[in-house]
């Protein structure tokens, strides 16, 4: 049960991602996917921040916690900038920053949470942390698999999702939203054990 402490602590949650409609389905994009989803729920509308990012306020549920979803508008190499501007501005901790983005070295579809850690290559992670100071804010990693054959696996993140991965992305964006709200309500453990299990 979330106190009422937890209630009135103010998350950050920054989904990865590129600007602009010819990226907007790339696998690049999956963190951009379920900050979109997340601001559905909420119904909200993103809305331009000086930080250089989209953001939306609100609640997670009726008196749930508190969450900024935020979507730089930089390019994913350059993600650490707005991020770390979002920090000052609302003076936020680096442990309640969640930061979603796509992960090659895992399946398409599954989900691993963890706090800390290294950049595993992930170029906007590399960004965050370097303009962060730190590694120890929340990721959730969305599997997207690795590049068929010899790929190049730039050019693999910035290819759409294929036309068999697309029949099920609904679910896993859903998925994944439910991931990052458990994160914050319960715990990386307890959310740990539910979407790791799986």
């Amino acid at each position: 049960m979330t106190t009422p402490e937890a209630r009135d602590q103010l998350w950050l949650i920054a989904g990865l991602g590129n600007p602009g409609p010819g990226y907007a389905g790339n696998r690049h994009n999956a963190g951009y996917m379920v900050v979109d989803l997340m601001a559905s729920r909420l119904g909200g509308k993103f809305k331009s921040h000086k930080a250089r990012a989209d953001v939306v306020e609100g609640r997670l549920g009726i008196g749930g916690p508190r969450v900024v979803l935020a979507k730089p508008k930089t390019f994913m190499n350059l993600s650490g900038g707005p991020v770390k501007a979002l920090r000052d501005f609302y003076k936020i901790e680096p442990a309640r920053i969640i930061v979603v983005h796509d992960e090659l070295d895992i399946d398409y579809g599954v989900l691993r949470l963890k706090l800390g850690g290294g950049d595993n290559g992930h170029n906007g992670l590399r960004s965050i942390t370097s303009a962060l100071g730190t590694k120890d804010y929340h990721r959730v990693r969305f599997g997207v698999g690795r590049p068929p054959g010899r790929q190049d696996p730039a050019d693999f993140v910035l290819k759409d999702f294929s036309s068999v991965e697309k029949k099920d992305l609904d679910y896993h964006v859903d998925r994944a939203a439910d991931a990052v709200e458990d994160l914050v309500r319960r715990g990386l453990v307890d959310a740990q054990n539910i979407y790791h299990a799986a």
